[in-house]
């Protein structure tokens, strides 16, 4: 059955035409990974599908009779004043309702007028069965402790259920949108990167509950980890138009490049094709003329007809414009990083034990754990940003490090772009924006504040300042987290080519097992080694478990 149906949509914002010719069927048990680079168009195709945008004439975007449609936005929009647990209780207005009622009816079997009246109290005993049947259906008086279990388990800590909503970071806002909208169940979930801020743990608890969700799901995501493990079908948006593919991430890769091939194939035999009809045209047509014979010309004329109604096959982008990024690393010394009895508490908690470790030269680290484990703290204790309350931080004395921010706090949102990399290096500004049309901005975004740039803008800029550094030791914490695929993908191939030493915190597992080589977990406080990538990780971890 047909969940939602887009047939012939064109959506212009601006002078910019998105999509022209869109059409798209989702069926009512799918679960499609909605994929594309930044920019394309992803979160646009989901305003068109609630009604927030509206298509050119000409286009129709039909719901099935029944179906209810539930939006997680990339930035929820709550209210402030209230707690996560309020507003997450209030995600299905319908349990309330449920509830009043319930309450009402058994509040009238206490009124003489329906007890001593059996056939208003046949009717009212009717209602609460009723009732009943469908307050249990959300789970009854357990409904709360369903809310409470699912904050927790998408990765809110308990201290933060009851604060008030603006107490909270932006990616915690987004778990309460989550929780809020997974509560109200509607028929067609559309998620727009609802894993950004989700810990390993949160990530996993997400994959299970998209997996089994009784409904569709259309999830936009860049973690190809996640698209692997709960998707049955990947749509892209690639030039304004969108193709669908059966199955998940992987497979979609394997059937795109079969797809290219076979069109680069088809492209290069009709370009054969129409290169010798338009000889065959040009020589009929000439002796036409040398003969003064018609019987050539007709010819020529009948066969440029065929051709002009010949369905040109476009040739295929076997490659596309990619941030051309380049970290220019070197040798400096042996040990990068030592820390010897270093420990960190805020109030009562203890946020790192006394922890020594030794990371040397040309290491990939990965640095995990669950979301408040205190993985940002250890870097800003190693970057001298907090201060231990016991221990030492030593970095070898030929070590230069470079830092990647999470929340891009390193960029000054009130300068320039060409102003942020002059700052960095000494460049003349014509060779500014030179150097930032390698990361894919254009010659209007050079001159823009930083502060105007999206999420996926300001990760590649801070990328282009990391290059600039010329730093040796990268400290990097969740450098894919704004990162379109392609975009993870050049910075996955450009650590794998520098030259110096990496230590990454990062929820995003395919990026793990491409560039690390072993895993810090911080657990409890304290730090535990594993070798090899993020799968070496969980099958260790799984037979400890065992």
């Amino acid at each position: 059955m047909i969940a939602l149906q887009l047939a012939n949509v064109k959506l212009v914002l601006g002078a910019h035409v998105l999509f022209n010719g869109l059409s798209w069927e989702i069926q009512h048990d799918q679960k499609v990974g909605l994929i594309g680079p930044n920019g394309a168009g992803k979160s646009s195709l989901f305003k068109l599908m609630t009604a927030e945008y509206n298509p050119e004439p000409g286009g129709m975007i039909t719901r099935a009779r029944g179906i209810s449609l539930g939006y997680l936005p990339q930035h929820p929009e709550l209210p402030m004043d209230r707690t996560p647990i309020a507003l997450a209780m209030e995600g299905n207005p319908r349990v309330a309702e449920v509830a009043a009622s319930l309450q009402e009816v058994e509040a009238s079997l206490g009124e003489t007028g329906v007890y001593s009246n059996p056939g208003r109290l046949e009717k009212a005993l009717a209602r609460q069965q009723q009732l009943l049947e469908e307050y249990a259906s959300f789970g009854g008086d357990g409904y709360s402790q369903r809310v409470h279990n699912l904050l927790i388990s998408l990765g809110l800590p308990e201290t933060d259920l009851e604060k008030p909503l603006s107490l909270l970071s932006g990616g915690q806002k987004k778990l309460v949108g989550l929780a809020r909208l997974l509560m109200a169940a509607p028929s067609l979930l559309l998620l727009d990167e609802p894993d950004n801020h989700l810990d390993l743990p949160g990530k996993v608890y997400l994959e299970q509950l998209i997996r089994e969700y009784p409904g569709a799901v259309v999830i936009i995501s860049h973690d190809r980890y996640l698209l692997d493990a709960c998707v049955t079908h990947i749509a892209e948006i690639e030039d304004g138009r969108l193709v669908c593919f059966s199955g998940d991430y992987s497979s979609y890769m394997l059937e795109k490049e079969e797809r290219l091939a076979r069109q680069q194939q088809m492209f290069e035999a009709q370009a054969h094709e129409i290169r010798r009809m338009q000889a065959a045209i040009k020589r009929l047509a000439l002796w036409g003329k040398l003969y003064d014979n018609e019987k050539f010309a007709k010819r020529a004329k009948s066969m440029q007809i065929r051709l002009e109604k010949i369905e040109k096959i476009e040739r295929p982008i076997m490659e596309r414009k990619r941030m051309d990024l380049e970290l220019n690393g070197w040798r400096g010394s042996s040990k990068v990083l030592e820390l010897r009895g270093l420990a960190k508490a805020f109030g009562s908690r203890q946020v790192l034990q006394p922890t020594s470790l030794t990371v040397r030269h040309g290491e990939r680290v990965g640095l995990i754990g669950p979301n408040g484990a205190g993985k940002s703290v250890l870097l800003r204790l190693i970057l001298g940003m907090e201060a231990p309350d016991q221990g030492d931080v030593i970095l070898g004395p030929s070590v230069k490090v470079g830092y990647y921010a999470q929340e891009h706090e390193t960029l000054d949102f009130k300068m320039t772009l060409i102003e942020s990399v002059r700052r960095a290096a000494a460049l003349n500004e014509s060779s500014a924006v030179s150097f930032l049309l390698r990361y894919l901005f254009t010659y209007r975004q050079a001159s823009q504040m930083v502060g105007e740039l999206s999420g996926g803008e300001r990760s590649r800029l801070q990328l282009a300042m990391l290059v600039l550094s010329g730093a040796n030791f990268l400290l990097l914490d969740e450098p894919t987290n704004n990162l379109d695929i392609a975009s993870a993908e050049v910075l996955e191939q450009a650590l794998d080519e520098f030259e110096g030493t990496v230590l990454v915190i990062s929820h995003d597992r395919y990026f793990l097992d491409r560039t690390i080589q072993k895993i810090l977990a911080l657990e409890g406080g304290r730090l535990v080694e594993y070798l090899g990538g993020y799968s070496d990780y969980l099958e260790r971890k799984g037979s400890e478990i065992g």
